[in-house]
């Protein structure tokens, strides 16, 4: 168990993060000292070799937020017009929306029931001469199937791209999320394991790849010049936010036992509910759990909405788990008029499933109430 000092909330919340006097003491460094010379970006050259490191790539590029790391890679290996890219049905959006930034298209594949995570049957299945990619969400901290992702993949000639934000911690056979596929992404929003506020980070292996990505984020600009030879985007993290991703990252392991004990809690709280499912931990799966969720069996006869309406009603915060991307208005014209029957798995779950407290200021008696709510509104 930590110890540094937790954050306090009277009020049970939902998501947010964990930040220290230590963490205050060097962004203060920075405000005072990081604008300069070498200094100005000491923290973001810093915070990049050593979130690399760790991960065992070659090279991190730390970027606004996760959404612009996902669309530089997109950039970078040249998906483009036409060009389709298979995404999970349940996931964030921002998992899929940068391939229509790049007015490619995205296709939805189904998930597993177990994982959560996308089906590498499903994805086979949806393979076309036009797939240039498979993005893997390893959602909630969960990790999919990657050597069968990567065999369907290699098979297939095409890219796997790991989307590890909400696994930073999380390890497959004692391989960290993150280390999968050409490249894989992270964010460090204010409701991530660690937090710049906003904040993302790009991790890669190959040297061209790298070199390109990196030309992407600054204006298409010769290194060290004003000289533009393209027009890319503005993908630069400040040296501020970098200050407070490397403080968080030193704690690393505390943040991830944290948020492990919260997982615990709600499993321990829950344990008399029968037929429900919580976040796994199949063999060979180490999970970092960024957020609990529950799938409740059918024997409960409920869906999600009466859920989160029970919850609401009794004064606890509730949140839906994701909900099909195919289901979507956002995505409406890339959803194919038999979505649900192409993807049974994921829209079954979604309508049975709610995303549980996560927030680091969460007490053992909150998460006592808060599993006491959801009994009640169940019946159980």
């Amino acid at each position: 168990m930590s110890t540094s000092k937790l954050p306090h909330s009277d009020n049970i919340e939902m998501a947010g993060p964990w930040v220290t006097e230590e963490d205050i003491a060097i962004v203060t460094d920075m405000l005072r000292n990081g604008w300069y010379g070498k200094d100005a970006y000491q923290y973001v050259e810093t915070f990049e070799k050593e979130f690399a490191q760790w991960h065992g790539r070659k090279y991190a590029l730390m970027t606004p937020n996760c959404t612009t790391s996902i669309h530089l890679l997109l950039d970078g290996l040249g998906i483009t017009d036409g060009d389709e890219v298979i995404v999970p049905e349940c996931t964030w959006v921002a998992s899929a929306a940068p391939v229509v930034y790049q007015r490619a298209r995205p296709v939805f594949a189904d998930i597993d029931p177990e994982t959560w995570c996308i089906c590498p049957q499903s994805v086979k299945q949806k393979i076309t001469d036009k797939t240039k990619a498979v993005i893997a969400v390893d959602l909630y901290g969960n990790m999919p199937g990657m050597d069968a992702l990567k065999k369907v993949c290699d098979d297939a000639g095409i890219y796997l791209i790991e989307d590890a934000a909400e696994a930073l911690g999380s390890k497959l056979n004692g391989v960290r999320a993150g280390k999968f596929g050409v490249g894989s992404v992270f964010s460090f929003h204010r409701t991530k394991t660690i937090t710049t506020g906003e904040g993302g980070c790009l991790l890669l292996d190959d040297d061209t790849l790298f070199e390109r990505c990196k030309f992407l984020r600054d204006h298409g600009r010769a290194p060290g010049t004003y000289f533009n030879t393209e027009v890319t985007f503005k993908y630069m993290p400040s040296n501020l936010q970098a200050s407070l991703a490397y403080a968080q990252f030193k704690r690393i392991d505390e943040l991830v036992d944290r948020k492990r004990w919260i997982w615990k809690e709600f499993e321990k709280q829950l344990a008399d509910v029968g037929d429900i499912q919580i976040n796994p931990e199949p063999e060979g799966v180490y999970n970092s759990v960024w957020a609990p969720a529950v799938v409740f069996g059918k024997s409960h006869g409920i869906q999600k909405q009466d859920i989160l309406d029970g919850l609401t009603a009794l004064g606890v915060p509730a949140r839906p788990f994701f909900y099909p991307l195919s289901f979507l208005p956002a995505f409406s014209e890339y959803a194919s008029d038999n979505a649900e029957k192409n993807a049974p798995i994921s829209y079954d779950i979604s309508e049975r499933a709610i995303h549980l407290p996560c927030a680091f200021t969460l007490t053992q008696e909150q998460i006592k109430h808060y599993s006491d709510c959801i009994k009640k509104v169940i019946g159980a």
